[in-house]
């Protein structure tokens, strides 16, 4: 298969020159972790929401409010893209071997679609998916951390570990899951509640647990890869915690999915 028949064609882009607030409240109406950047319709970049997460965290930009950065600044410059004609498992082999979460699709120099990790998922949901199980995808090196600890720590941790998802783990229970998206809009939120002077003391006293998601979606060692598909299409999570007698033992995402489809697309 190629890619043109995965790829979405519904192009969701900004311009270049625009606020993080314009991308901010275009990646939260529709419901899209990364936005393609233009330049007079040319693609000069990609910018997400780890991107943005990890600019507003930064000390250097701790008081400066999203409406006065623009796109460019943030953006990922280096774009990596691919012709509609490419097949999928190349296509697969390039985003884990550079460890992206989308590529844009281009005939010629117009680009004309956006594949991402969640296009790949939906690929997983039957057939051989169906004989095999999490146990033989998930990474049990799990990076978490406590309810109890700083969310510019849980920052930190998130951007040094190059993770999107983060379990949130109290005496060895699951009790939370904090990921890109909730940092950054916890990062956006606290600025503008909190006035400019007392933001960068006050940024130390909000913990995980004041934005974590609770109750979060589990799976077991046992549950079938087309199961773990579905429920990332329901939900639009992009990892699920592994849990055996009420305790975390791995994780599986995205990522695990897509490279188990390019080695069958292989």
């Amino acid at each position: 298969m190629q890619i043109k028949n995965l790829m979405s064609t519904t192009l969701i882009t900004i311009d270049k020159d625009q606020s993080l607030a314009d991308a901010l409240k275009l990646l939260r109406k529709n419901k899209i972790s990364r936005l393609p950047v233009l330049n007079n319709k040319e693609l000069v970049g990609i910018v997400s929401e780890r991107d943005i997460a990890k600019k507003l965290g930064s000390s250097k930009y701790e008081s400066m409010p999203a409406s006065r950065l623009h796109v460019s600044s943030v953006m990922v410059k280096d774009i990596i893209s691919v012709p509609q004609t490419m097949r999928l498992a190349e296509v697969a082999e390039i985003m884990l071997e550079n460890g992206i979460g989308s590529v844009p699709v281009m005939d010629g120099d117009e680009m004309v679609g956006i594949v991402s990790k969640a296009d790949f998922v939906t690929l997983a949901v039957d057939g051989e998916y169906d004989k095999i199980c999490t146990k033989e995808l998930m990474s049990k090196d799990i990076k978490s951390v406590s309810p109890s600890e700083r969310l510019v720590h849980a920052r930190r941790v998130s951007l040094d570990s190059k993770v999107g998802r983060l379990p949130v783990i109290d005496d060895e229970t699951l009790v939370g899951m904090i990921t890109s998206k909730d940092l950054m809009r916890a990062f956006i939120d606290f600025r503008k509640k909190v006035p400019e002077k007392y933001q960068k003391s006050q940024i130390k006293e909000v913990l995980v647990e004041d934005i974590m998601s609770t109750n979060p979606r589990v799976v077991t060692k046992d549950t079938c890869i087309s199961e773990v598909a579905k429920i990332m299409m329901e939900t639009g999570f992009n990892g699920l915690p592994v849990v055996e007698d009420d305790v975390v033992v791995g994780i599986v995402t995205q990522t695990d999915i897509l490279r188990l489809i390019a080695k069958l697309e292989a």
